[in-house]
């Protein structure tokens, strides 16, 4: 998917009703030694980084449970969107572990330091609505007959992005992933590297012509 260049946007969804990931099967994690854990869950967070590079944006459709991993899942994702009666939380407290696959670093970027401690130290799990109203999740939608409510409002979230121009969404989203990590100063710096390596593509020409033209602009992202 990274090398792709067909690829515009990244929607993640499972195929279990009612569950978007729950999260590690902690039945396999108990038969392995302490050495085997600290590899599975170093996989685990490698995995979840992976995800989270990413050029093109992604959206996690969660419509049922995202627990542990599974939010953790969803945090490696850019936008999250959940069906009301969706549960979701980082529980790993609760069975005596911490969040170990960016979960302590990403739920606090999202949500705010306080709230994430509070989530994290308690263990706690929300649902789609409280997730809305905290900014865990972009969108929270009531669930429908057939399960995916989420799935069906990410794929038109990202029917939004498709129309926009390519390479600008990517370095769109690369400035404000470095961005948000460093001083408001060294951020700006980035933003303008960023749109420094927009300027000459053949898409920003595009979208000049056609606003003088006054059609809709048809980009293909070179």
């Amino acid at each position: 998917l990274r090398f792709d260049e067909k690829v515009r946007v990244v929607v993640f969804k499972s195929e279990v009703k009612g569950v978007f990931c729950a999260g590690a099967d902690l039945k396999e994690r108990a038969k392995m030694d302490d050495a085997e854990v600290g590899h599975f869950v170093k996989r685990l967070r490698n995995l979840m980084d992976e995800i989270a590079a990413l050029p093109v944006p992604t959206i996690a459709a969660i419509d049922g449970y995202a627990l542990g991993g599974g939010l953790e899942l969803a945090l490696a994702c850019d936008l999250r969107v959940a069906a009301s009666s969706a549960k979701m939380g980082l529980i790993e407290t609760t069975r005596g572990l911490l969040p170990g696959a960016g979960g302590t670093q990403r739920l606090p970027r999202c949500v705010g330091i306080g709230l994430a401690k509070e989530l994290i130290f308690t263990g706690r799990q929300v649902d789609g609505q409280q997730a809305a109203l905290m900014g865990l999740v972009n969108h929270a939608v009531p669930q429908n007959s057939d399960g995916d409510a989420a799935y069906q409002r990410a794929l038109a979230l990202a029917k939004e992005i498709l129309p926009q121009a390519p390479f600008a969404v990517k370095m769109g989203k690369l400035a404000i992933n470095r961005g948000i990590e460093v001083d408001i100063a060294s951020g700006m710096a980035i933003e303008g590297m960023c749109y420094a390596q927009n300027i000459p593509t053949r898409d920003r020409q595009e979208g000049m012509a056609a606003f003088r033209e006054k059609r809709p602009p048809q980009f293909v992202g070179k």
